[in-house]
């Protein structure tokens, strides 16, 4: 069984900034009271190919394991490092990302996709993002329904920590509009 969902919202923030506020939510220390579930984030790689313009980037993530803690007691383990890819392309002002959970494979696989790009409606002052998340429990037959239930405590958590995750954002977009008008907060 598979656990997804899609998730989209509208940054009332032009595509550079909320860029801007993606590559600082994890480093601000503000942003590590409200996004507690993130343990640590590191850049593995960081590559730029001025001939197409894009930013290649692979950093490692480190998270509380989720789901329930009985479960995190089953497996043995509190923690679960995931490896993001992103993409950012400054010609056609996209920015997409892939975070895939790395430890847990044996009981769990995680997947979200992420993508930033000018608002249609709006395109020099709005930004959508796009989430996708898929989960799936890999469980024991006998264990089958009790996975569906752990898979849906893990997205209900997914989808609390994307609602964490935008409150941040705003946070720093505000921050960044107010720094580039030269207004302190």
């Amino acid at each position: 069984m598979v656990r997804a969902y899609t998730q989209e919202h509208v940054y009332k923030h032009p595509w550079e900034r909320v860029t801007s506020a993606s590559w600082r939510k994890f480093t601000d220390a503000e942003n590590k009271r409200i996004l507690s579930h993130i343990l640590d984030v590191d850049t593995l790689n960081r590559k730029l190919d001025p001939i197409n313009g894009k930013l290649y980037t692979t950093r490692a993530i480190t998270v509380h394991a989720p789901g329930p803690w009985f479960i995190r007691r089953i497996i043995g383990q509190d923690i679960c490092h995931s490896v993001e890819s992103s993409v950012v392309d400054a010609r056609s002002r996209s920015m997409h990302l892939t975070t895939r959970n790395i430890s847990l494979r044996n009981f769990l696989e995680v997947e979200e996709k992420v993508w930033y790009d000018p608002h249609p409606e709006n395109p020099e002052g709005w930004t959508v993002c796009k989430q996708e998340t898929s989960i799936r429990i890999k469980p024991l037959s006998a264990l089958a329904s009790m996975a569906e239930k752990v898979e849906q405590k893990c997205a209900e958590k997914f989808q609390q920590n994307s609602a964490k995750s935008r409150e941040v954002m705003e946070r720093i977009c505000k921050y960044l509009e107010a720094e580039s008008s030269g207004i302190s907060i």
